[in-house]
């Protein structure tokens, strides 16, 4: 990997070890309102990123067309609010594993959907590394009791991470990824008070405890802030299909985090899912196939693209 795909896969996987991480704190938030939640968490999460977005912010958003931003109300909608909601629906009549393992299998689904909607063919290394990072999350989570209901709404949760990723492309490079985190969570933050007003009245939002307090606080500056912009900063170098690989990375955060509030424990299922996650990113990313270029045959050093090194001749390189 050179510099920029390193950052863009470090960056990556930062961002889903926090969003891994955000479940400890959102097993304190049970008894909060959830579109109350979620409004003080995105509209704070804007007002910090705000000051981040760089110069000509409002000139870059009067720029975008109305299409844009429908993009974007479409991404706040299925890829922040609806995707939690979709995961508080699912796991009322299914336990917490089951839209665990559908959105384990995102990186499937856009490893996927991105080259098609690009016009192009899926990247076989990506795919089976998708596949074993699908498998890795099934591994680490397990199955647990479900029905038809849940599965439907493990289904939407699972449509919601893909939104989170494929509805950004189009959207990334006249942003930047500062500014799209401001702007969706701004959006997000609206369309979860009007949630909240349909479906819970003046009770809605309310003031919470210490306790609450805490974890909100956690959920908008590490999680969404630096998460967020994490993200789309790796998003941006690596593109949507490798980015989203490290997605898998969720449920292992989720898995190792669990001992310390006593919610969970970390097995031998849990190592072995851990390991197979950890093979497909290398897969997918590439990283193992350029180890395995790097060292020819009986030793002899071999550059990045598959050819060895002669002495006293320079060896063209080729774009991969």
């Amino acid at each position: 990997m050179n510099a920029t795909t390193t950052r863009g896969a470090l960056l990556a996987a930062l961002a889903c070890l926090l969003v891994g991480g955000s479940f400890t704190a959102n097993s304190v938030l049970g008894d909060y309102p959830y579109a109350g939640g979620q409004f003080l968490r995105y509209a704070l999460a804007c007002l910090l990123l705000l000051p981040a977005a760089g110069k000509g912010a409002a000139d870059r958003l009067r720029a975008l067309t109305p299409r844009q931003w429908s993009r974007l109300a479409l991404l706040a909608a299925v890829g922040m609010v609806g995707f939690n909601l979709a995961v508080i629906a699912a796991e009322r009549t299914a336990e917490p594993a089951v839209p665990g393992v559908f959105v384990g299998c995102a990186p499937v689904a856009v490893a996927v959907l991105v080259p098609f909607l690009d016009g192009r063919r899926p990247q076989r290394v990506v795919l089976y590394g998708s596949l074993l990072v699908a498998v890795g999350a099934f591994t680490v989570q397990g199955w647990g009791r479900t029905d038809g209901t849940g599965i439907a709404f493990s289904v939407c949760a699972l449509a919601g991470e893909v939104g989170f990723a494929v509805l950004a492309v189009p959207v990334l490079r006249p942003l930047g990824p500062r500014l799209l985190s401001a702007t969706v969570c701004a959006v997000a933050a609206l369309e979860s008070a009007a949630v909240g007003l349909l479906a819970d009245g003046a009770g809605w939002l309310r003031r919470p405890d210490t306790v609450e307090t805490g974890a909100l606080l956690w959920q908008a500056v590490v999680v969404t802030v630096v998460g967020f912009v994490c993200w789309y900063m790796g998003m941006q170098r690596i593109g949507a299909e490798r980015a989203t690989l490290f997605s898998g990375l969720i449920p292992v955060a989720a898995a190792c985090s669990a001992p310390l509030v006593g919610t969970g424990s970390y097995g031998l299922a849990q190592a072995v899912g851990s390991a197979l996650v950890g093979l497909g990113v290398a897969l997918g990313s590439g990283a193992l196939g350029r180890a395995g270029r790097e060292r020819g045959p009986r030793g002899r050093a071999f550059r990045g693209n598959g050819r060895p090194e002669s002495r006293g001749v320079r060896v063209p390189e080729t774009r991969e």
